[in-house]
């Protein structure tokens, strides 16, 4: 019996859609903005056009793997099933090493937004409580997980079209933030200013929109548990490039016109800091309360993700056999559970590196990001080779050249982070994970070899 027939379906089209605008608003929009905005200056705008057009084309190339045959393993079980095993195997589990560390991530920022607050509040006391709570709630249903992002996503998608009306109001109407945004943008006509830091912190700038966008693709497997994945798919993807101009460009430009851009906190949410700063308090509290929403969001739906991957991996015979068992109720159980478990490595970090831990964390998965991503664009090309083209009814636009631009472009950012101090590191420890991989790979192969044996 395969693992659709086994696993619910009651996540709706609303869910889905929720799912797929909420997965691209998170920590990386709410706190990493700053800080990608210090690094570049107004041509940050450039750097998230540049992302958005690749993360669109990945986008589309999963869509086409995803509409074909809808599975909760998603790219992982797409790679086992058109490359070979092994592929799948390494695509599966950095991808759930990738949504694990995401949610790590989450968790962590969450204490940051807290800290306005409540200054002192130990962060791995919050982490730990949050995990316990939200392990609860995707245990009792996924029905109720698909609410919890709606209503989550809801918030937060509400909350930034106000806060866009809200700016376009300021800058148009209010006289002291007018004044200001003509001087702001009169200078942001300045190539010098608007490569603030240079070609050098324009491309540094992209491994942060990278990370920015991660997460995007788990509504393909959120399709595993669809009522109608082959419509809701497509639409929630045809969608990418609207929600990356309303979430991210429009954003950040209304950051950029409302406040210069040079003093704002990386320490703190721009939105909180930008309303704050121009004496308009009340907007930053709802801002940080949002960014707290947006946070808790992005680890709902990360550990959701995380679980199904590992219970594909399982179903796969690439991970032990008892995190394929559903309960009752159809949840994969023990592989939340053990998910769940790791993140516990969070509550660890955040009690040793209380200041630094959302660093550490964030780079490491901007590498799972990369890999990730580059697998899936590789599994598309496969997929090409052995579907035949009539019956592929949602296509990836431009393939093979839109598919060889995103993988160079991929490439591109790997190298890049290489010259980042605080990201060489994580670089460097890419190779090696997949070398754990493949050992792990060859050592349970060869167990299972003696088993059927």
């Amino acid at each position: 019996m395969t693992e659709q027939k086994k696993l619910q379906h009651p996540l709706k089209n609303r869910h889905i859609q929720m799912i797929a605008l909420g997965g691209v608003i998170g920590t990386g929009l709410f706190f990493g903005a700053a800080k990608s905005i210090q690094s570049t200056g107004p041509s940050i705008i450039l750097s998230y056009i540049l992302g958005g057009l690749v993360i669109y084309i990945i986008m589309r190339a999963l869509g086409e793997m995803t509409v074909h045959h809808p599975s909760s393993g998603s790219f992982s079980d797409y790679a086992n099933r058109y490359i070979n095993n092994y592929t799948g195997f390494i695509a599966g589990w950095t991808a759930w090493f990738e949504y694990t560390v995401v949610c790590m991530v989450e968790l962590t920022a969450v204490t940051f937004f807290l800290d306005y607050w409540i200054p002192g509040l130990p962060h791995w006391l919050v982490c730990l409580g949050l995990l316990l709570m939200f392990t609860m709630v995707q245990l009792i249903s996924v029905r109720l997980f698909g609410e919890f992002e709606f209503w989550f996503a809801g918030i937060k998608i509400a909350a930034i079209i106000l806060m866009l009306l809200f700016s376009a109001y300021l800058v148009t109407f209010n006289p002291q933030v007018h004044a200001g945004t003509i001087n702001n943008l009169h200078s942001y006509a300045s190539l010098d200013v608007f490569f603030a830091s240079g070609a050098k912190g324009f491309l540094f700038s992209l491994a942060i929109v990278i990370f920015s966008f991660g997460g995007t693709e788990f509504v393909s497997i959120a399709a595993g548990e669809a009522e109608n994945p082959r419509k809701s798919i497509p639409q929630a993807i045809s969608g990418v490039i609207i929600r990356i101009i309303l979430f991210y460009i429009l954003t950040i430009l209304a950051i950029i016109c409302l406040y210069p851009f040079n003093k704002l906190n990386a320490n703190v949410s721009p939105f909180v800091d930008v309303f704050k700063e121009i004496g308009i308090n009340q907007a930053a509290t709802v801002m940080n309360a949002v960014a707290i929403t947006a946070a808790l969001s992005a680890f709902n739906s990360c550990m959701y993700a995380a679980s199904r991957i590992l219970f594909s991996l399982a179903k796969q015979g690439s991970a032990p056999a008892k995190l394929a068992i559903l309960n009752n109720i159809n949840i994969p159980s023990k592989a939340l559970l053990f998910t769940s478990f790791c993140i516990l490595i969070s509550v660890i970090v955040n009690y040793i590196f209380p200041e630094k831990a959302i660093m550490y964390l964030l780079t490491i998965a901007t590498c799972a990001i990369l890999t990730c991503w580059f697998l899936i664009l590789l599994t598309q090309i496969y997929f090409r080779k052995k579907i035949a083209l009539d019956k592929i009814s949602y296509r990836l636009i431009l393939y093979p050249a839109s598919n060889i631009f995103a993988m160079c472009f991929l490439i591109m950012v790997m190298f890049i982070m290489l010259w980042i101090d605080d990201m060489r590191a994580s670089v460097i420890v890419t190779p090696i994970w997949i070398f754990a991989l493949s050992i792990f790979y060859a050592f349970n192969k060869k167990i299972k070899s003696k088993t059927n044996g």
